[in-house]
């Protein structure tokens, strides 16, 4: 396990309940889970403590599978879930969502943990920050 850790903040033109919401709504993330080359995405969500989820992110030469458990759900505020991804092994990481009230909206704090040593960690910052760049254009 490594202690990697990758925290990004965006504050998102919503209310927390909406941006939670959006955590838990598969048809939706399939229009805003796409980051980089990603063109297309596929998700099936179990929107409960417990729940299972999975998402395919399809790039043009690449197909990640990225699956995990509802660990956290405490709504509107918090969110966390394991991650597995295909694009690391399939060793299991932590995404925890926190959601604070703005006064231009609703601050997400999301902070992705024990990312695989070797991993460069700005590339994950960056696709994370795309994809909430991403959400805030659905929401």
């Amino acid at each position: 396990m490594s202690d990697q850790t990758v925290t990004v903040r965006k504050v998102l033109p919503a209310s927390r309940e909406e941006v939670f919401d959006a955590w838990l709504d598969a048809e939706g993330m399939r229009k805003w889970m796409c980051p980089g080359p990603v063109t297309s995405c596929e998700a099936v969500m179990e929107p409960r403590l417990g729940g299972r989820f999975r998402i395919v992110m399809k790039a043009p030469n690449a197909e990640i599978v990225n699956a995990g458990e509802i660990r956290v759900l405490e709504r509107p505020s918090k969110l966390a879930f394991s991650w597995v991804s295909s694009r690391w092994g399939n060793e299991e990481t932590l995404v925890t969502i926190e959601l604070h009230e703005r006064p231009s909206g609703c601050e997400l704090i999301l902070t992705h943990e024990r990312v695989p040593a070797g991993h460069p960690v700005d590339q994950l910052r960056q696709g994370w920050s795309q994809i909430l760049e991403k959400l805030g254009n659905y929401l």
